[in-house]
């Protein structure tokens, strides 16, 4: 299977690189220059055009950071459609919104090419490595075919309905990430206002009820002050945008959402839509004088499993 890939960034550099180090072939696109070099230093072919690139390969993945870009990828002059065929497959695994993406999957399908929204989650260490965990919406048909690619690039693989299924999922659980972050930052800022030792609170919030994914990850990072998760502001805000969408087309009124959105609203004016997610931890720094820093945490999150083949995961249904 000859795969393309464009968006080498944060994400989608790493996930090409898993196709790479399997041994795939691969071509990449992607508007910096360096970073195709990089991915050329790794075997990748490139491509001149999004269209050359569909013209070369049998399936073309997209991992981009906004829906507007996606779109002038697929249909924007030389895109990908202008190359789309019986056959093809266009793999969406950017953070995306379910109504454009099912938009852009009607345009596919009149190609008799097939498209199939496949975002990931589970932090760009664990892109690095193989190990993330990607959503999968699209017919059964399709999905058995790329599934062989699905676990190459991840490990738990879920297939989760029709196209735009996989995106309202995506934006679901990074709704929750962002209110995990949210929330650990404030009990981390508690725990050092109450003059608790921030790496006893680490521990105890990590062997309690009150742990999750987020506090094992970007607790870490807020504790050693870097603040890096390799995910931007601007993202986290774009994301539960997203989510509010999809909630008011179902007309859910949501409450803690759109709090969320004025919060990080309030950190870009403060520091800027490119300042690391993890700093809005900044805001309670600013507001209190305290500093939310402690010794013997990492200054990344390194993902530490060994790369294992991917698999299915089949929901339980009883």
């Amino acid at each position: 299977m000859r795969v393309g890939f464009i968006g080498l960034g944060n994400v989608g550099g790493k996930l090409a690189g898993s196709l790479l180090r399997n041994g795939l072939d691969v071509t990449v696109r992607d508007l910096d220059e360096d970073l195709v070099a990089a991915a050329m230093e790794k075997g990748a072919k490139s491509a001149g055009s999004p269209r050359e690139l569909m013209q070369a390969c049998d399936v073309v993945i997209t991992c981009l950071p906004h829906p507007s870009i996606s779109a002038e990828v697929v249909e924007g002059k030389d895109g990908l459609i202008e190359a789309m065929g019986p056959g093809k497959i266009w793999m969406e695994m950017s953070t995306t919104d379910e109504a454009e993406v099912k938009r852009l999957s009607a345009l596919v399908s009149k190609t008799g090419a097939t498209a199939v929204d496949c975002p990931v989650s589970g932090g760009c260490h664990r892109a690095d490595t193989g190990n993330i965990s990607i959503f999968a919406g699209c017919d059964r048909a399709t999905f058995e075919r790329i599934l062989p690619l699905l676990t190459t690039l991840g490990r738990r693989v879920l297939h989760t309905g029709d196209v735009g299924s996989a995106s309202v999922l995506k934006v679901l659980t990074n709704y929750l990430a962002t209110a995990n972050l949210i929330t650990c930052a404030e009990a981390l800022t508690v725990a050092k206002g109450a003059g608790m030792d921030l790496n006893v609170a680490y521990e105890a919030m990590k062997i309690s009820s009150g742990t999750s994914f987020v506090h094992e990850t970007e607790s870490q990072v807020i504790l050693n002050g870097s603040r890096d998760i390799s995910f931007t502001m601007d993202l986290v805000l774009k994301d539960i945008g997203l989510f509010q969408e999809v909630a008011d087309r179902a007309g859910i009124p949501l409450e803690v959402n759109p709090l969320m959105i004025e919060i990080f609203k309030d950190g870009i004016a403060r520091y800027g839509p490119r300042e690391l997610s993890p700093n809005i931890v900044k805001r309670l720094e600013d507001a209190t004088g305290l500093d939310i820093t402690a010794p013997g945490f990492p200054a990344e999150m390194v993902d530490e499993e060994p790369e294992e083949a991917g698999y299915e995961v089949v929901p339980n249904r009883g």
